[in-house]
Parts: C-alpha cells; sequence; structure tokens
C-alpha cells in the first residue's frame, strides 16, 4: 500500500471526522489518499484558526482533532494553536509535510527544524523516516493526545515518504481505563472533609467532563457543600444551583474570595497551576485536598497537604459514598457571602446605556441563549464580565481559555463547535482586536454553511491591556486603534451584517440572527468604562464588608 494511503487508512482507523488545514505541494500525495476517504477537508484560510479548530473539536468530543500544514511557513504558523491545545488540556494531532528526506534537490529552502519547534509544545512530535513506521507512529500520537492530561502531538510526514510503498498494517487501539485512587488517600481526604467546619468544593477545567459533572451533582446533592468554578470550570455544575457560589474571574478581592478566606478545607477537583490561580494559598490557614488524574505541581500559591490521584469521576463517586453532610458544618457565611454576591450580578442588567453596558450585555445574551448553547469567548476584557456575569447550566458551554489566554481562537473556535453540534445554538464573541487576527474565517464559515452568530464587542482599542494601563496609572500610550465597517466587512463575505443603534435592540436582534439561518455579524460598541470602578474598587470594598 502506498504510504500516504496507509497514514488515511490509520486516521480512519482512529474514528477521525475532519482533518483542518491548509494543504501544500509537500502533502499532495495525503490530500489525494484523503480525498478517497471517509474524512472530511475543511479547508481553513490560516493554519493557526485549523489548530484552534481541531483543539476545539478535541476539547468537545475527547477526541483529538486533527489539523494539516504544509512545511516552513505552514507548520510555524501552528505554534500559537499548538500552546493553546498543549496549556488548555485540549487533545489534537497536527500533520505537516516536509521536503525529501532521502535525497534533497533544494537545499535548505524553507526548511526549519519543525520536530525541534513542537518539543516544548507537544506531548510528542516525530518525523517519519520509514513508511512501515506509520502505524505505530499514528497510534501513539492520539493516544497521547488523548490520555490524561491531554494535549498537542505532532507528526511530520516528508513527500518521498508519503510514496513508498508498505506492508505495514494498521494499529488498532488497546482496551484501557483510567488508573484509580488509592484507598489509603482516598480515606484520608474523606477524614478532612468529614472533620473541617467549612469545606468547599472547587471544581477546575480537569473535572469538565460528563462522568465528572454527573458524579460532583450527586456529592454536592448529598453533602451540600457549597461550590465555585474556575473559569474554564465553568458549567460542569448548573451555576444557577442554591450552593453556587460564583466563578474566580479575578485573580483576588472578589465575593467568592471571601468565602475562600473563611473556608478551612478546600476541595479542589480537576485544578492545575496551568489555569490562573483561584485563589493564593497561605501556609497554615486550610486544608486543600487535590483530587486529579495527576500528582499536583507545586508553585508558591499552590501545595496541597492532601492528592488524590486517579480518575476523577472515580474519586468523587468513592468519596460521596463515604461522606454524608454534617451537623458541625457551618455554611452560614457562605450564604451570607452568596447573597451580597446575587444582589451584585443583578445590577446594571436593565442599564439604558449606549454604546452598550457590559452587565447588560451578558444579561441580554443570557436571556436568549437556549441552556445547550455554546459561547465561544475570544480574549479580551469582555472575558472578566462573561465569567462572572453569565451562569452557565450544563458542561462546556462557555468555551473560554484560560491557560494561554490567546486572540484570535473565538471565531475558528465557534465554526468547530458548529460542526460537532450542528443542531446548537453557537455564538463567537470577540473583541475588534481579536476579530481581526482570524476575520478571514468568515469566509469558511460562509462556505461550509453553518447558522453562527459573531458578536463583535467594539471599543477600537486593546481594552483589556488598556484598562490594565490606566489601573496602573500609567497613560493611555499604544493601544487604540481604527476598525473597518465591519457590517459591510462581513457581508464582502457573504454573512449579514447587523448594527443596533441602542441597548434595547441588541437582545431582539440577536435572538432573530440566532433564529435566522446563515452567518451574522453583530457590530454593538461596549462601554468599558465601569471595568475599574466596578471590577476593582466597588467589588472589593463591598466583598470586604462581609
Amino acid at each position: 500500500m502506498k504510504a500516504s494511503d496507509l497514514f488515511i487508512k490509520a486516521l480512519e482507523g482512529e474514528g477521525v471526522e475532519y482533518v483542518f488545514g491548509i494543504p501544500g505541494e509537500e502533502n499532495l500525495d495525503l490530500l489525494e489518499s484523503l480525498r478517497t476517504s471517509s474524512i472530511k477537508l475543511i479547508l481553513t484560510r490560516h493554519e493557526q484558526a485549523a489548530g484552534f479548530m481541531a483543539a476545539t473539536y478535541g476539547r468537545l468530543t475527547g477526541k483529538a482533532g486533527v489539523c494539516l500544514a504544509t512545511l516552513g511557513p505552514g507548520a510555524t504558523n501552528f505554534v500559537t494553536s499548538a500552546a493553546y491545545a498543549q496549556l488548555g488540556g485540549m487533545p489534537m494531532f497536527m500533520i505537516t509535510g516536509q521536503k525529501p528526506v532521502k535525497a534533497s534537490k533544494q537545499g535548505h529552502f524553507q526548511i526549519v527544524d519543525v520536530v525541534d519547534m513542537m518539543k516544548p509544545l507537544t506531548k510528542y512530535t516525530r518525523q517519519i523516516v520509514s513508511a512501515d513506521n506509520i502505524p505505530a507512529r499514528v497510534r501513539e500520537s492520539f493516544r497521547r493526545a488523548e490520555e490524561e492530561r491531554p494535549g498537542a502531538t505532532h507528526l511530520e510526514l516528508p513527500e518521498d515518504i508519503a510514496r513508498d510503498n508498505t506492508d505495514s498494517i494498521i494499529i488498532p487501539a488497546s482496551f484501557h481505563r483510567r488508573p484509580v485512587a488509592d484507598e489509603k488517600a482516598l480515606k484520608r481526604a474523606a477524614e478532612a472533609i468529614l472533620d473541617a467546619k467549612r469545606p468547599l468544593l472547587m471544581i477546575g477545567a480537569g473535572a469538565n467532563r460528563k462522568t465528572s459533572s454527573k458524579m460532583l451533582g450527586d456529592f454536592v446533592k448529598q453533602t451540600g457543600i457549597p461550590f465555585f468554578t474556575t473559569q474554564m470550570g465553568k458549567g460542569v455544575l448548573d451555576e444557577t444551583h442554591p450552593l453556587w457560589l460564583g466563578n474566580a474571574a479575578l485573580s483576588d478581592g472578589d465575593f467568592v474570595h471571601r468565602a475562600i478566606e473563611n473556608a478551612d478545607c478546600i476541595i479542589n477537583v480537576g485544578h492545575d497551576v496551568i489555569e490562573k490561580p483561584p485563589f493564593f494559598m497561605r501556609r497554615g490557614l486550610r486544608t486543600v485536598i487535590h483530587i486529579n488524574y495527576l500528582g499536583a505541581e507545586v508553585d508558591t500559591v499552590y501545595f496541597p497537604q492532601i492528592e488524590v490521584i486517579g480518575d476523577i469521576a472515580h474519586s468523587i463517586w468513592r468519596l460521596r459514598d463515604t461522606i454524608e453532610a454534617q451537623t458541625h458544618w457551618d455554611f452560614s457565611y457562605f450564604d451570607t457571602v452568596r447573597g451580597h454576591l446575587a444582589a451584585h450580578l443583578a445590577k446594571g442588567a436593565e442599564d439604558p446605556r449606549f454604546p452598550i453596558y457590559p452587565v447588560r450585555m451578558v444579561a441580554d445574551v443570557r436571556k436568549v441563549m437556549p441552556d445547550d448553547g455554546i459561547l465561544c469567548l475570544d480574549n479580551g476584557m469582555y472575558k472578566l464580565w462573561f465569567a462572572r456575569y453569565y451562569h452557565c447550566k450544563q458542561p462546556n458551554t462557555m468555551l473560554l481559555d484560560n491557560a494561554l489566554a490567546t486572540m484570535g481562537a473565538g471565531l475558528p473556535s465557534a465554526i468547530a463547535a458548529k460542526i460537532v453540534h450542528p443542531h446548537r445554538k453557537v455564538v463567537a464573541v470577540v473583541g475588534d482586536g481579536g476579530f481581526m487576527m482570524n476575520s478571514q474565517e468568515i469566509e469558511t464559515a460562509v462556505r461550509l454553511k453553518l447558522d453562527i452568530v459573531i458578536l463583535l464587542l467594539q471599543d477600537d482599542a486593546y481594552g483589556m491591556i488598556k484598562w490594565k494601563q490606566a489601573h496602573m496609572q500609567f497613560p493611555n500610550f499604544g493601544m487604540d486603534m481604527g476598525n473597518p465597517d465591519f457590517v459591510r466587512y462581513a457581508e464582502s463575505y457573504g454573512a449579514h451584517g447587523h448594527r443596533p443603534g441602542s441597548a434595547e435592540e441588541f437582545g431582539p436582534l440577536l435572538s432573530k440572527c440566532l433564529d435566522t439561518p446563515g452567518v451574522h455579524l453583530i457590530d454593538l460598541p461596549i462601554d468599558y468604562s465601569d471595568n475599574d470602578r466596578v471590577l476593582n474598587r466597588e467589588i472589593r470594598e463591598l466583598s470586604a464588608k462581609l
């Protein structure tokens, strides 16, 4: 069999449905093999966007998303999306081409050491030097990408190897189960929780799995222990639940941090130090229990006293069977925090100002989005407002990045989300800065006939950094920019452009766009002038009184 045919059959054996990317001349044999396969090629307008799509596919399915690029500049354009998947714990498999390795006719034209470049950004990277090695290399790439903690893998397929013939056959995936936690560790954790007076449950990105979500729901129902989430843990449990204490959107000083300071035992499920710290540990104040697939990476702000290592869902199931609500537990302070948080979050939901106030914008989005609707956030100032004010009711209904925290991923992620879940409502929430980094993918969405909404929040600046610049009392410098007419820009791709003229128009317009087929862009001016007052001074002053 031709090596490129074997490579594609190996992908089919792994259950691959889509390959996202931009082929080059070094991929042409692989492309021809792909043409006659069951796998669909999703041609993108930039390799970085293809990587974001593959990573999001992996995030939503648990199966490695696959992306394809040529050598040199095509491969280097994968760097940001590789880091996005690797830091975010998203299974992704990258394929890049290369010039012939057995006889070079072009010297070092377009040649960079892609395998070496990918080493710090992936769990596994190899150049295929023999067609006979393809089945093992592909199987290992998927195994590494999908096992906990998930991440990025990469194979380089030179064009002369792709043309070779081989008698090798594909290697099927082996049956396996995740290791489970040691009984003594579970017993020690249960004793610490039972002995505590004010235990508190924290849910991180690693718990964002179907089985973990169900077990955590059962655990909270049985024990009555209040919970909060990290940004990437949003939606693991319903955030309208009466025991929800908020999201750790800010680094410190929020209402949720008052609850954390009052807790004497924090049950930390699925968090690691790659995501921005949801709280800062200080010696002697409380017991922290680390429940995760892997051991804790000790940091100056994170050094748990008890570690329960193994499958998260199994660990929570075993603890649920051991722990019942205790009469000496005292959650009265947490109840007070919850009441003050709810009152604070409700302020501004009807604010009539225009450009729109962020709280009003988030509230209007929540009103029209169904419970299973998916928001795909780019990275910008609005991420903090959505993390604090948008209540997720189901897992993976808000896809944000609090690990690499890169700009440019919002629209590609929305495209992948709609491909995975074609019958669910999908909205890309982007700022004008991040949107323009991959705005060309509107053409991809239009060509694929997807029904998505792009909510573009325009402030004519790199707003997050501008806010931090002002907060640190630096003068405004280097953050303001100009923009095209986004409505006409969207229409030039064949999408539908909209520009509301008031806050009152926005909610009904968004609802109409969600119910109308096609790609819709809403150009919504936003007022960030209250960022510092609300997210710094007001929150800290109010929470400090608790």
